[in-house]
Order: structure tokens, then sequence, then C-alpha cells
């Protein structure tokens, strides 16, 4: 099996940074994509950004030029950089990736993390 934890929430002003770590751990045997979703209340759960393994990127609209997504292969770690914060980006971040574990060397997975809550203020 494959666990997410993710840390770096918090509270910050409008237009403030923040940076979002995810490690992933288990039985690892490759991970393709990694990304980060995020969930306001009364909303769906949207797809903020995403990483491939090679280190191709795409982003939601709404975040294109402030949030930059990294990954550290070697790590099994994605990051997720949030500069000009705005309070609509107030939500938990989860982390995600597609993986394969040594318990079932056939198949990719989706696995999450428990999400971490990022606050914006006016």
């Amino acid at each position: 099996q494959v666990q997410l934890v993710e840390s770096g929430g918090g509270l910050v002003q409008a237009g403030g940074s923040l940076r979002l770590s995810c490690v992933a751990s288990g039985s690892i045997l490759s991970i393709n994509a990694m990304a980060w979703y995020r969930q306001a209340p009364g909303n769906q759960r949207e797809l903020v950004a995403i990483i491939t393994s090679g280190g191709m990127t795409n982003y939601v609209d709404s975040v294109k030029g402030r949030f930059t997504i990294s990954r550290d292969n070697a790590k099994n770690m994605v990051y997720l950089q949030m500069n000009s914060l705005k309070p609509e980006d107030t939500a938990v971040y989860y982390c995600s990736c597609n993986a394969m574990s040594y318990s079932d060397i056939r198949n990719y997975y989706d696995y999450w993390g428990q999400g971490t809550q990022v606050t914006v203020s006016s």
C-alpha cells in the first residue's frame, strides 16, 4: 500500500505565500503522476496542478502564474508553491498520486492524503 502525508498548510494573508509538501511512503514500486487537488466548502474537489514522472505540468486556469508544482522522484515527494494567494484559494488541499506497489505489480492505483487546510484572509 501507499500512504500520502501532506504538510505546510496554514493561515496567510492575501498576497502571501505558502509551500505545501507531500511525501509518499509504503511499498512503492513506481509512481506515475502526482497531483494537488483542493476542495472548498460546498464545492466539488478540483484538480489544481499535476506533474508527470517526467516533469510535465499542467494547472487549472485560476492558479496559472501563481502556483508551481514540482517533485523529487528520489524522495517520493511533491510540492506546491503557492504565491499571490487569494481568499478564493481557501480550501483543503489534497495530495494524490498514481502508483504501483509491491503488493500488486500489475496495476496502478490512485492514492490520496488526508488533506491540509489552507486559509487565505482578505
